[in-house]
């Protein structure tokens, strides 16, 4: 199936249901279905087609969500870009995905300008907040044609986080589509129609949560900016099922004083991935929002469910006494086959440490216009994760880190997230970042940078007196820099790179 076809399956179930809503106004299926029909044929009408690029640069907007679903009936791939990036880092996302086409929202009409003098193969602006939009849909036709079913086509072209280099653009299918949504179903079947927060960026994992959704009439309530307060309020409010946040947004929310005022009994799936999360944290979240934390693993290049970590899961390991486990990312999903491999290509037995690399109907087709790249992620017929993992005996897959963070410390070798999890079980510590800074002794020396909760204070010998009773000298920290926030990426990663570049000007050091 194509990506509009869920979304047609549930406008034809459910046609007088709201699909988009902004917290005031609702857009029924039967409302949106039309105007992706208009929005399909403009492109049409423009000279698009298959394998032709659009985009949309928007805050999370129903408009905006309604184009997504325009340009995918129109067979065109959606290359997603997120409103929270910088300008220049969009400016080549453009570029480099190829697009003709964008959809705009009018908050950015003063950067059209330079849009236009650097993105030349872009023909066509469309303001879609406007009236000049509804003058826009009104002059195309009613009914776009049905496109034959295109499994290999690609839907989207997502870009890569861009951490640790330029964006390359991935290439997700239909047929990718089509295994996360299967998955989606199979760990977490819905049972009557959702209500799902759109807190994060729609163009990454909150946009691809809401399309197993679509099939049985989910109603996604779009939030242009991720206040805590107004968060917390909206769960009741809507009595939301289903909401992805990054765990960075969970801290806060945590911290937020009117946490405990509203009523979260709705929930129930609150989906955390992108990064680790605090087990101390996660427990608290579960006491505060229920047993309906649901943790997922996956990257642009692999869609978002490549392990997953079910509400059932997280309480038997606090029943069980096996609260390490909370530290896990779940199991290997069904469809998906993860191993962990050391550097000469060879499958490591359990316990042991290597590269995540992943099988299955989730990985991408490639990079687009980079075989090299696609090359390297591929090698040995697997795809290469980055990400430094271990399996345990029962089949749990614990991130140990990004293979690029590891700190090599007088020789021996520190993951940050293993010092991050001791640093966050301190009730003063809102969030924090381990990384490793220039030593004439040891070549490496562990910091932690931290952000602490509003109003708290610690001194940095306790932290890390705790960190040393905990893992010992060596992995903890030497030294604790204090920070009002931490650098996070639009979609609330932390940016281990900003932080470690102003500590390595003038050395030898691949950042």
């Amino acid at each position: 199936m194509r990506l509009i076809d869920y979304f047609d399956r549930g406008a034809d179930l459910f046609p007088d249901r709201h699909c988009l809503h902004d917290g005031t106004r609702g857009w029924t299926y039967r409302d949106v279905r039309a105007q992706s029909h208009r929005v399909a044929n403009g492109l049409l009408a423009a000279g698009l087609a298959r394998g032709s690029k659009a985009a949309v640069y928007s805050p999370n907007h129903a408009a905006a969500y309604a184009c997504l679903l325009g340009i995918v009936r129109a067979g065109v791939t959606w290359a997603p870009v997120n409103a929270r990036n910088a300008l220049e880092e969009n400016l080549y996302i453009l570029n480099n995905t190829d697009v003709e086409v964008l959809f705009y929202h009018s908050s950015f009409e003063a950067s059209l300008s330079r849009i236009r003098e650097a993105c030349p193969r872009i023909r066509a602006f469309i303001c879609l907040d406007l009236s000049s939009f509804d003058g826009w849909l009104a002059q195309q036709e009613e009914t776009a044609p049905d496109l034959p079913d295109d499994p290999h086509g690609v839907a989207f072209l997502a870009s890569s986080g861009g951490t640790t280099g330029r964006p390359k653009g991935v290439q997700i299918t239909n047929h990718n589509i089509e295994t996360m949504n299967s998955i989606f179903w199979a760990c977490m079947p819905v049972t009557s129609p959702p209500v799902h927060l759109m807190v994060a960026p729609m163009t990454h994992a909150a946009g691809v949560c809401s399309f197993p959704l679509l099939p049985y009439g989910g109603t996604n309530i779009f939030m242009g900016t991720a206040d805590p307060g107004a968060i917390l309020a909206a769960i009741e409010k809507h009595e939301v099922t289903h909401i992805y946040m990054p765990p960075t947004l969970i801290y806060m929310l945590l911290a937020h004083p009117d946490v405990a005022r509203y009523d979260y009994s709705s929930l129930k799936h609150l989906v955390y991935a992108s990064a680790p999360m605090s087990v101390d944290k996660l427990e608290e979240a579960i006491r505060v929002f229920g047993p309906v934390l649901t943790q997922t693993y996956g990257q642009a290049e692999a869609c978002m469910i490549c392990t997953f970590f079910s509400p059932a899961d997280h309480v038997a390991a606090l029943a069980s006494n096996k609260r390490h486990r909370l530290a896990s990312c779940g199991r290997a999903s069904p469809l998906m086959r993860l191993e962990v491999m050391d550097d000469e290509g060879r499958i490591l037995p359990r316990g042991e440490r290597g590269e995540i690399v992943l099988r299955g109907g989730l990985v991408m087709l490639g990079y687009y216009n980079n075989e090299a790249a696609t090359r390297e992620a591929s090698t040995y017929g697997w795809h290469h994760t980055g990400d430094i993992g271990v399996i345990d005996e029962d089949g749990f897959v614990y991130i140990v880190d990004r293979k690029k963070d590891m700190i090599i410390t007088g020789g021996f070798n520190v993951f940050p997230s293993e010092v991050e999890q001791v640093l966050w079980s301190h009730p003063a510590v809102q969030d924090c970042a381990v990384i490793g800074v220039p030593d004439d002794k040891w070549g490496e020396a562990v910091k932690a940078v931290v952000e602490l909760k509003p109003g708290a204070a610690v001194a940095a010998e306790e932290l890390i007196r705790l960190a040393k009773d905990k893992l010992g000298g060596v992995k903890a920290p030497k030294s604790i820099d204090f920070i009002a926030s931490l650098p996070r990426s639009p979609v609330g990663k932390v940016l281990k790179k900003t932080l470690r570049e102003s500590y390595w000007v003038g050395r030898d050091r691949k950042i």
